[in-house]
């Protein structure tokens, strides 16, 4: 299925989880640290919800989304343009004061040319912040087991290789692109970002998990 046709699921979906402004918001807030005045682009923006976050903080953020629903509303929070990524041809050259992408690069199929077109768009010097699910929890067959004492573990599957899943999405199935944490940050590196941050956290309601990653978060400069 596309994202057109799950448009409307995940505006339900999207307002019925506690999880965005309770942990992804702050996440990518505290990683991305966004200075008043400044624009940010965000790849992948959804709805808007992360970008009226931003608002808030006082800086200012313009979107780029793959479906027209969401892209609507996203757009009454700042200019939104439609585009399919990692394709931002559309932008000119250092046009932005940084970038983010939130739970979005999983859809995306071409890695490389997603952190070589964030670069070309952001102004040397700038940062680019990315929050992804954790590769060590998503990996294809990655689940969680409980032992003999009723501690939860969890199963790291194939991790170590590249590949997708299929993954459940309201009525339909969404294809999820698997990466090692090593393949992103190298790949992050070829493009040209240096790495200021690495956060991880874990899920913020499953108690029985704490130590298995949930998010990871990491912001990088373009260095001039």
């Amino acid at each position: 299925m596309s994202w057109s046709d799950l448009s409307d699921w995940w505006v339900v979906e999207i307002e019925d989880d506690p999880a965005y402004e309770a942990v992804v918001n702050p996440m990518l807030l505290d990683v991305l640290q966004p200075e008043p005045g400044r624009t940010y682009l965000d790849l992948g923006c959804g709805e808007g919800r992360v970008m009226r976050a931003l608002k808030e903080s006082g800086a200012a953020a313009h979107g780029v989304d793959l479906t027209l629903a969401l892209a609507r509303r996203a757009a009454d929070t700042g200019p939104v343009v439609l585009g399919r990524l990692p394709d931002l041809g559309f932008l000119r050259d250092d046009s932005y004061d940084g970038a983010f992408c939130v739970l979005a690069l999983e859809h995306i199929e071409d890695e490389g040319k997603f952190f070589g077109e964030a670069a070309r768009a952001v102004r040397p010097g700038g940062v680019f912040v990315l929050v992804i699910n954790h590769p060590f929890r998503t990996a294809p067959g990655a689940t969680p087991i409980s032992d003999s004492d009723g501690e939860t573990l969890w199963r790291p599957g194939d991790y170590f290789s590249s590949g997708t899943t299929l993954e459940p999405a309201g009525e339909g199935q969404m294809l999820f692109h698997h990466r090692t944490t090593s393949s992103i940050l190298e790949t992050a590196a070829a493009a040209g970002w240096s790495l200021e941050r690495f956060v991880e956290a874990p899920h913020h309601e499953l108690v029985d998990q704490p130590g298995i990653p949930r998010l990871l978060a990491c912001r990088w400069r373009l260095l001039p």
